[in-house]
């Protein structure tokens, strides 16, 4: 399993989901431009010291990513007509998050193989990505048993 992040624009948020990783011992692919200078001193106010546990790879556009991924892209948005709760995820599942400002473009939606929603009160708008990312990566991570392969 891995978390891709399309187009991050908040250097708290990617940093906080690369520390998710590095505790799950999951690779993040990042795909790139970012909404803010991706360097070390930003992403450590967030992630901390866990970064050097991370396996960070960083692409140039949706194109590099899309020609070199493997496995299903699985992307949370609010557009999903599936719930996460119901959906079977699998262990080389790719859960992609989009920009906090704007998610993902039409081509990205109709490129991916699933479209999940997190379940919520309908006058809400969203729920921040990093927390997002969480909810569902638990799931995903329940249903596959990984949990255990990390004890």
């Amino acid at each position: 399993m891995r978390l891709a992040l399309f187009e991050p624009d908040i250097p708290q948020n990617t940093g906080t989901l690369l520390r998710l990783a590095a505790c799950f011992n999951l690779p993040v692919d990042i795909i790139e431009p970012c909404g803010f200078v991706f360097n070390d001193q930003k992403m450590r106010r967030a992630g901390m010291d866990y970064l050097d546990m991370v396996d960070c790879t960083r692409h140039n556009s949706w194109q590099d990513f899309y020609a070199q991924h493997q496995g299903r892209i699985v992307l949370l948005t609010t557009k999903g007509a599936q719930s996460y709760v119901s959906f079977d995820f699998r262990d080389n599942d790719i859960l992609l998050l989009g920009r906090e400002s704007a998610g993902v473009p039409d081509y990205v939606h109709n490129a991916v193989d699933a479209r999940l929603r997190i379940p919520m009160r309908p006058d809400a708008r969203s729920i921040n990505v990093a927390i997002a990312g969480a909810i569902v990566l638990g799931e995903a991570l329940r249903q596959t048993g990984s949990f255990e392969k990390l004890v």
